[in-house]
């Protein structure tokens, strides 16, 4: 069972619907966007017209797949400052919001950093947060927690940190798990070797639940195992190697999630990275998987 939705993070030139042409003409069944700028906290209103571009695009290119968006790189749920968290908060909802205007049904987001105030005031933040923004938030729109390298303060590089957000928030149906492969192979989860594959996927079944993973980001990684640092890196040529997303696109729960490359210089190099993925899957399963 390969995976059926590989894509990547796709620039919105041509707007959100532009995307979406632009992705499957490198071969996407998936896309991710942004659906404003990720470095401004304001952003502009969605209109009829962009709705009815999006909405066009998929018909014409026929993509099947739930598309996904990624929020904004300023919002901190766990600031310590109330009026940074404030404006996270209102953020956060506003992308939710959007999302649920455009047809999203996930938003993606680092959720925070403690920045000093320590892991569980942090993840406390997070949860209280996450709690207000989703009971105002469109049913139809998922919050995803990325995973993380674990740089400086940011919380969720540990799988124990995003079991507890979901105990805090008492399992909360539409907050799931956006997981990065640089992001978790930086925070010190193997994915080099079968071995290590398997019992990376198996401790989160375990502490948090394979279900709650809705997107997975797809990303080499520049930097060293365990090294906490975010870089990322084209396919099969960074520290953890082929053979990993090999195993990756035939890994059975994954079949219908989608799997986003948020690779280095897109214009030149997505369609590049997304054969890679297509060629692994029509290779068919490493032999440890058949």
């Amino acid at each position: 069972m390969a995976a059926r939705y590989i894509g990547a993070h796709m620039p919105t030139k041509g707007g959100l619907g532009g995307s979406v042409r632009n992705g499957v003409a490198i071969g996407c069944t998936a896309v991710q966007v942004f659906t404003s700028s990720p470095q401004q906290w304001k952003s502009k209103p969605i209109t009829d017209e962009m709705v009815a571009d999006l909405q066009a695009a998929r018909e014409e290119t026929g993509l099947d797949s739930p598309l996904v968006s990624h929020d904004s790189y300023l919002i901190n749920l766990a600031a310590p400052d109330p009026a940074k968290r404030a404006m996270s908060e209102e953020a956060l909802s506003r992308e939710l919001s959007r999302c649920g205007q455009l047809g999203i049904p996930y938003v993606v987001s680092h959720m925070g950093a403690h920045m000093g105030e320590g892991v569980n005031a942090g993840l406390a933040k997070v949860a209280e947060s996450a709690q207000r923004i989703l009971a105002n938030a469109p049913e139809s729109v998922t919050l995803l927690m990325e995973t993380t390298a674990g740089q400086g303060t940011c919380l969720n590089w540990r799988f124990e940190e995003i079991a507890q957000v979901l105990d805090l928030v008492h399992g909360h149906p539409r907050l799931g798990v956006c997981l990065d492969t640089c992001h978790i192979f930086a925070a010190g989860y193997e994915l080099r070797t079968r071995e290590g594959f398997e019992q990376t996927f198996n401790e989160f079944d375990q502490l948090v639940g394979l279900d709650r993973i809705k997107v997975v980001h797809v990303n080499d990684s520049q930097k060293p195992f365990a090294s906490r640092r975010d870089r990322h890196a084209h396919l099969g040529e960074g520290e953890i190697g082929a053979d990993a997303f090999h195993r990756l696109v035939h890994f059975a729960p994954f079949e219908s999630v989608p799997l986003i490359i948020e690779t280095p210089e897109a214009d030149e190099h997505h369609k590049r990275n997304v054969q890679k993925l297509w060629d692994w899957v029509n290779q068919g399963p490493p032999l440890e998987q058949t």
